[in-house]
């Protein structure tokens, strides 16, 4: 087995590879490493939320629509815009109650996530053409929840071609619209009759 050396870059190592060749002289499998060291803290879970006290879940529903990004508000659920989104339009899908799992909501909960998941998407597509979603929710912090004591579904709007070079080599989101400007936008679209009352 052979290992390279990571490039500096920045006072840090950013990569390297590991070459290894299988016992029975077969082909050699590369393994690229890349280095994040920025990650330590979430791994850690430094700044994390400690109880409903803190989470910025519970914390939101008490702002205004506007100052908290909300999109609507149901009797349970509301939908709130992502304040560090993947795409364009991210919303969140977030029960007011402080649960940490799927399996902890009520039937009465579960539908109204279920509809508010599909006002996302119909509201979405209406004003931006999304070509499709990813649609889902990280289950405890080994799932990769970012903040795992407080459920929250992800709406993801997604267009062709919208991973390309700028995220995948230069670590940045275009977006071409700011988040206030976007969650208005929403808001007024939401067919439910519960819009924020920010900018309506």
């Amino acid at each position: 087995m052979s290992t390279g050396q990571g490039r500096a870059g920045s006072g840090a190592e950013d990569a390297s590879r590991v070459a290894v060749s299988g016992d029975d002289g077969g082909p050699t499998t590369v393994f690229e490493h890349l280095w994040t060291p920025y990650r330590m803290a979430y791994i850690r879970g430094e700044g994390k939320p400690t109880g409903a006290h803190d989470c910025p879940f519970c914390l939101i529903p008490q702002m205004g629509d506007e100052e908290g990004l909300v999109v609507a508000r149901g009797e349970r659920v509301y939908a709130v815009l992502n304040l560090y989104p993947y795409n364009a339009g991210h919303l969140m899908l977030v029960p007011y109650r402080h649960v940490p799992d799927y399996t902890d909501l009520t039937p009465a909960e579960v539908a109204e996530l279920g509809r508010f998941t599909q006002t996302a998407m119909q509201v979405v597509r209406a004003v931006s053409g999304a070509h499709g979603f990813n649609i889902g929710m990280n289950q405890g912090s080994v799932a990769g929840a970012g903040i795992a004591d407080h459920l929250h579904q992800h709406a993801v709007p997604r267009w062709g071609g919208d991973t390309n070079f700028m995220p995948v080599i230069g670590l940045t989101r275009v977006l071409p619209q700011v988040l206030r400007e976007t969650r208005t936008l929403l808001a007024r679209n939401w067919p439910d009759g519960r819009p924020g009352s920010a900018g309506t």
